[in-house]
């Protein structure tokens, strides 16, 4: 589905203290890095009632809401979950925080003990291959299966966009 698009640099050029930027990511990528004075309301727990209310709540304006992600394809799945269910224009912030990082923008940013989201599934699929090939080799054949399975997800996660480690880990205590 088709929606406004904004690029970052435009959007900070007109950007006012009530204005309604929502950020989708988890709070991990949020932690590790995001714009200042932001909505943030997780992919996986948005919903228009809970926009609704965190837009009052925070006093923002709500007739323009500008979603906000890594690269845009979160973004794109808020903008057709909220479409016709809330009463705002839905803008995509183009290249999400990808973009806001190329073009200079200002960002609050954590310290560097912060693991980012992304880097935590890497760490994790690469453990866990290599416990894999480490019991198949010397304990039983049949673990061999486990690094199959994380590669089987690292395709299922490439081609849909779509994590379920990456989901389960931003799940986890220390990404609240």
């Amino acid at each position: 589905m088709s929606h406004k698009r904004i690029h970052p640099v435009d959007l900070m050029s007109q950007k006012t203290d009530d204005m309604c930027i929502l950020d989708v990511r988890t709070a991990a990528e949020v932690k590790a890095a995001g714009l200042p004075d932001c909505l943030h309301i997780p992919l996986h727990e948005l919903t228009p009632e809970r926009l609704q209310a965190e837009i009052v709540k925070s006093g923002k304006n709500g007739s323009h809401v500008y979603l906000l992600c890594q690269a845009g394809r979160r973004a794109e799945m808020a903008a057709d979950q909220l479409k016709g269910n809330i009463d705002a224009e839905l803008y995509i912030i183009e290249g999400g925080m990808n973009a806001v990082k190329q073009s200079n923008i200002q960002m609050k940013e954590a310290g560097p003990n912060v693991i980012p989201l992304e880097r935590q599934v890497r760490i994790t699929a690469g453990l866990l291959v290599l416990v894999g090939a480490a019991l198949g080799t010397w304990v039983n054949p049949g673990f061999y299966g486990l690094s199959a399975f994380v590669g089987a997800g690292l395709i299922f996660a490439g081609i849909t966009d779509i994590c379920a480690m990456g989901m389960l880990i931003a799940k986890m205590p220390w990404n609240h």
